[in-house]
C-alpha cells in the first residue's frame, strides 16, 4: 500500500463485532436450549385387542395445539406390551394423540391423553387401551 502501513486482520474493526455476535449467539443458544428437557414417554398397552394393531401414530401437541413431536411405529405381528417415545419437551401441558391402525381398514378413533410435565418429570408412564373400531 502506498503511504501507509498495511492493516493486520487482527485489528480489523469487523472482527470485534463478529466476536461479540458469536458470543451473544452462544449465550442465547445456552439459555433457550436448557428449557427443553429430555423426556421419556412410556405407554403400557393394556387390555385385549392389541394383537390386531399394526401401527401406532403418536402426535404430541402443545397447549396452543401446535404439533411438537410425531412418531409412527409399525409392528408386523402386533405391538409389544410397552412403547417408549424419547423427545425433548419443556415443562407444560400437552395432548398426546394416539392413532391405532389395524391390518386393514381405516384407523381407529384417536386416543387423547393429557400430560402435564414439570421440570422433574423425565419419565412419564401411562396406560393405553385399544380404541374401539368405528
Amino acid at each position: 500500500m502506498e503511504g501507509g502501513e498495511r492493516r493486520n486482520w487482527k485489528q480489523h474493526p469487523l472482527l470485534k463485532r463478529l466476536v461479540l455476535l458469536a458470543l451473544l449467539g452462544w449465550v442465547l443458544w445456552l439459555t433457550l436450549g436448557k428449557n427443553a428437557s429430555k423426556r421419556e414417554l412410556v405407554w403400557w398397552l393394556e387390555g385385549k385387542g392389541w394383537s390386531d394393531i399394526r401401527a401406532l401414530d403418536f402426535q404430541v401437541k402443545n397447549a396452543d395445539g401446535e404439533l411438537v413431536k410425531r412418531e409412527t411405529r409399525s409392528f408386523p405381528s402386533g405391538p409389544p406390551g410397552m412403547v417408549t417415545l424419547e423427545t425433548e419437551l419443556t415443562s407444560g401441558t400437552y395432548e398426546v394423540w394416539v392413532f391405532a391402525r389395524g391390518e386393514s381398514g381405516p384407523s381407529r378413533p384417536p386416543l387423547v391423553e393429557r400430560l402435564t410435565l414439570g421440570d422433574e418429570d423425565e419419565r412419564v408412564e401411562r396406560g393405553l387401551r385399544v380404541p374401539v373400531s368405528r
